[in-house]
C-alpha cells in the first residue's frame, strides 16, 4: 500500500488559535476573541492564506492583505507568520505510526499544503524527511487541496494507483476529496485513531 500523511495537523502540531494568543498576547484576551481573530487571519485556509499554500503570493504580500482585512497592524501579522515553524513541531505519537507503517512494508509519502518558506524550513529542519519514499507539498506544485487535480498531481509523482492507497488528513474536505479520487481516506483526530483505522483497513498488521 501507499500511505499518504498530510503533515500541519497530523505529522506536525498545528493549532492556530495557540498560534495566535502566544504570539499576540495583546490581541488575544479571550477564547472567543482568539477564534474570531483565527478565523479572519486563516480564513479557513481560503483567501489569501490559500494563495500563499499554493505559492501564489509572497510574505510580503500575505501580510500587507491580512493586515488591510482584519485591522492588525503589519508588524502584528508578520509576528504570527513568522511564529509558525515555531508551532510546527513534530509529534512524537504520529512519528512512531509512520514508523509502523514501514515496518509493514508500505510506502510512506506525504501531501502538504504549505507554503514555500515552511516546507523549505521543514526540510533543512527534521531529517526524519528523508525517510519519506516521496511527497508533494502544495506550494511547489501550484496547487492546494481539496483541489482534484493536487491528488492526481500525487498520485503521478508518487507512480501510486488510488486504489492501492491510503490518505490521512485532519480536514474533512481533503478526506472528501481524496475519496472522490478513489484513494481510502482516514480522517486524523489522533494517531491512536488513525491506528485504529489502519489496522481495519488491513494496512496494518493486528
Amino acid at each position: 500500500m501507499n500511505v499518504v500523511f498530510d503533515f500541519a495537523g497530523v505529522v506536525f502540531r498545528w493549532h492556530p488559535p495557540s498560534l495566535l494568543a502566544r504570539e499576540l498576547p495583546h490581541r488575544a484576551t479571550t477564547r472567543p476573541v482568539i477564534e474570531r481573530l483565527t478565523a479572519e487571519f486563516f480564513q479557513a485556509y481560503g483567501g489569501d492564506w490559500q494563495e500563499f499554500d499554493r505559492g501564489t503570493i509572497e510574505v510580503p504580500a500575505l501580510v500587507e492583505r491580512i493586515a488591510a482585512r482584519t485591522g492588525l497592524e503589519r508588524w502584528e501579522v508578520q509576528r504570527v507568520v513568522d511564529g509558525v515553524p515555531r508551532e510546527l513541531q513534530p509529534v512524537p505519537e504520529t512519528l512512531a505510526l509512520m514508523h509502523r507503517v514501514k515496518q509493514a512494508g508500505h510506502q510512506l509519502y506525504y501531501l502538504s499544503n504549505m507554503p514555500a518558506p515552511y516546507a523549505d524550513h521543514l526540510e533543512h529542519s527534521h531529517s526524519f524527511l528523508k525517510g519519506f519514499d516521496g511527497g508533494v507539498f502544495s506550494s511547489r506544485a501550484k496547487m492546494v487541496k481539496p483541489d482534484a487535480v493536487i491528488y492526481r498531481h500525487a498520485l503521478q509523482q508518487f507512480g501510486a494507483r488510488a486504489s492501492e492507497s491510503v490518505f490521512l488528513d485532519d480536514h474533512a474536505p481533503n478526506i472528501d476529496a481524496a475519496r472522490a479520487e478513489g484513494l481510502r481516506g482516514v480522517l486524523f483526530v489522533d494517531a491512536a485513531q488513525a491506528e485504529r483505522e489502519l489496522l481495519a483497513l488491513g494496512v496494518l498488521p493486528g
